[in-house]
């Protein structure tokens, strides 16, 4: 499988960002899905996670409440909505999927990557 992350950018803190993550490939709706990101001098870190239904989903505690992740089967692509941004949150984001029936947290655990979406968040 192909992934294709964007929606990337520049905002203020306090402001909002949708990054979308594009698949090709085999079946998207056989895949967990998750986002990561990765800041500058640390390591990728889990973000959020979302089962192939889409009906489970998993957050990080430093983002839970601000973000929501979810799938679109149909066009196969998933989504992180992002709110409430703060400068901690600048990174490179990444999506990804698994097989497997479970929302993993740890990198290892996935299969497949996407090239990564820059978010920074000014103060």
């Amino acid at each position: 499988v192909q992934l294709q992350a964007s929606g990337g950018g520049l905002v203020q803190a306090g402001g909002s960002l949708r990054l979308s993550c594009a698949a090709s490939g085999r079946t998207f709706s056989s895949f967990v899905m998750g986002w990561f990101r990765q800041a500058p001098g640390k390591g990728r870190e889990f973000v959020a996670g979302v089962s192939q239904t889409g009906d489970s989903t998993y957050y990080a505690g430093s983002v839970k409440g601000r973000f929501t992740i979810s799938r679109d089967n149909a066009k196969n692509t998933v989504y992180l909505q992002m709110n409430s941004l703060k400068p901690v949150d600048t990174a490179v984001y990444y999506c990804a999927s698994r097989s497997g029936n479970f929302i993993a947290t740890l990198r290892r655990n996935y299969d497949y990557w996407g090239q990564g979406t820059q978010v920074t968040v000014s103060s």
